[in-house]
């Protein structure tokens, strides 16, 4: 760990407490729902030490759809709970964390109007084959539901169902043979990886002797006793009362470690590719296309900060390690919105980022992927004569019911902790969400203030605003030594200071934590090599690196970006 850190790191927090501690909960896996579930336990006032053998959010957390959604087409595969929880949830987090998710109208072509009811009800009732050809009777059916589902915290318009003129003014670059369209709501997320983040620093200032270590692992567990490493070599070991396994697609692996083998987990890949091409960005007009693929898989395009992002495939896999977006996933996903859409010219060229992950789905025999249910259960592997604790393995979700799925774990571990819950995370901010502007005027209030606080151009402090939520604030307020006029060479719209900010307040510890988590500079495909040479003086002198490591994290980082993120600097 970083010993130049901020109060909230694991080393400070380890070395306040002592080198051999209780802790009331361990939990491995520090992505969405370790993230999530430590915060909730955070403020019950429950010790609770979360690592990750990565950085935080670094994991499948980094490689979602960028969607906070209900799971519309959830409603085919009767997982009638999960809509309601997923739908409820969407609404929550537009409240709780509205500096990074907002409303996302949703268009869905529609190519007939009666197809798909016979398939639908075969799926219903078990199926195994994925329904096609959605019509617009089943559609109309579906959003019905979805709007019924959503109707707890609304926040957002019912959906509308047009005809084909209609739909082909509002978006003329639509393939001219559908025969009408649908329109919904649902939510994007313009910053899952720092969402992430601000669960952990929430739960950390709810909870003062609680801990959290990124690029943390274990090197062995004896007797009740865990003994972990941080990178920079430091061992530390703690006696847990209750192990939770967040540790997605690597679940089974943790619990073979803790000795208690499993095979819980049957992970399928999804891919995501972002295209700079300003013509579709454009004809979006700030609406995601949710469509259906020549082979029945469903797909999405919209605006994800002036780049378009198109995804997902869903295949079975079981790497995490080595996953990445291939070449034949990269030619379904432009030949999919290409056929779609052929008034845009979409070419391979104009990908600017590919990501990919595996999602943490149960173990499963289903010869579709895409059939799997993403809802949630936390199943408890029992304490044994060498493993005094028990162990709650986490198990699919999806990031939009993160909360409510920590919340039933935490209820869960509570009860065997002999404890009660004191406060409820429904209306709970999330990080910069907290006082966040609800309106323009109060949007307007705050910026002058902010503005005024820091010296800094108010609309610069917008720009942080978006960026950061309310915690805008403190990094305008930041002492540095570089000033916000220091612009990196090409991504001009991030300083050095606010980059200083974030490798001090913010468990960095490589370079690829700067450009791929904590900012979106990767992701956009703004950030090039003169940014990274930039970027770099800035962490090595937080850090403490001598030149070899600096030069060894730039290698490293643009190796990393070019071979599994299809980036060319």
């Amino acid at each position: 760990m970083n010993q130049l850190q901020n109060e909230t790191s694991l080393a400070d927090r380890l070395t306040a407490l002592g080198s051999e501690e209780d802790f009331d909960v361990v939990i491995f896996g520090a992505g969405i729902n370790g993230a999530g579930l430590f915060r909730d336990l955070c403020a019950q006032g429950v010790r609770c030490l979360v690592v990750d053998k990565g950085d935080f959010g670094s994991g499948t957390s980094a490689a979602p759809s960028r969607l906070i959604h209900g799971g519309l087409k959830y409603l085919e595969t009767g997982e009638f709970g999960l809509v309601a929880q997923s739908t409820l949830e969407r609404n929550l987090l537009l409240k709780n964390a509205p500096h990074y998710v907002s409303p996302l109208p949703t268009l869905i072509p529609i190519f007939s109007w009666f197809n798909g009811i016979t398939a639908a009800l075969r799926t219903l009732f078990g199926s195994t084959s994925a329904p096609r050809s959605r019509g617009a009777v089943l559609i109309k059916i579906g959003l019905a539901l979805y709007d019924f589902y959503g109707s707890r915290d609304r926040v957002m318009p019912r959906h509308r169902l047009v005809g084909r003129s209609r739909a082909l003014r509002e978006m003329p670059v639509l393939t001219k043979s559908i025969v009408a369209a649908g329109t919904y709501y649902d939510a994007k997320i313009s910053h899952p990886e720092r969402l992430v983040l601000e669960l952990i620093e929430d739960g950390l200032t709810a909870s003062a002797t609680s801990a959290a270590g990124n690029y943390t692992t274990m090197t062995s567990a004896s007797d009740g006793l865990l003994t972990f490493l941080t990178q920079n070599g430091r061992t530390f070991s703690v006696r847990p009362k209750l192990v939770v396994n967040g540790a997605g697609p690597w679940i089974d692996h943790v619990n073979t470690s803790l000795g208690a083998p499993s095979k819980m987990i049957g992970g399928t890949k999804g891919s995501h590719i972002l295209l700079k091409n300003d013509e579709l960005v454009r004809s979006l007009a700030g609406r995601m296309v949710y469509f259906e693929a020549d082979d029945g898989r469903i797909c999405l395009v919209f605006d994800y900060l002036g780049r378009a992002l198109v995804g997902s495939t869903d295949t079975k896999a079981d790497n995490p390690d080595t996953v990445r977006c291939e070449q034949d996933e990269v030619d379904y996903l432009l030949a999919s919105v290409s056929a779609l859409m052929p008034g845009v010219r979409v070419e391979r060229e104009q990908i600017v980022y590919a990501y990919s992950g595996i999602r943490p789905l149960p173990a499963s025999d289903a010869s579709i992927a895409g059939l799997i249910s993403r809802d949630h259960s936390a199943p408890v592997t029992e304490p044994d004569q060498k493993r005094p604790f028990a162990i709650i393995s986490l198990i699919g979700g999806k990031w939009t019911t993160f909360r409510g799925f920590a919340e039933e774990v935490a209820d869960t571990v509570l009860k065997r902790l002999g404890r009660s819950r004191s406060v409820s995370t429904r209306s709970m901010p999330i990080g910069g969400g907290r006082n966040f502007p609800a309106d323009a005027a109060q949007r307007s209030k705050w910026l002058t203030e902010a503005s005024a606080a820091s010296g800094l151009d108010p609309q610069r402090v917008d720009t942080l605003l978006t960026r950061y939520g309310t915690r805008a604030l403190q990094v305008a307020l930041h002492k540095s030594a570089w000033s916000d006029a220091d612009h990196l060479p090409d991504s001009r719209d991030y300083s050095l200071l606010e980059i200083d900010y974030i490798v001090r307040h913010e468990f960095v510890e490589h370079l690829a934590d700067v450009v791929m988590r904590r900012t979106t500079l990767a992701v956009t495909g703004s950030l090039t090599i003169k940014d990274l040479q930039a970027i770099v003086p800035v962490v090595a002198r937080a850090c403490g690196w001598n030149a070899e490591r600096a030069d060894k994290e730039i290698e490293e980082t643009a190796l990393q970006l070019k071979a599994r993120n299809l980036m060319r600097l």
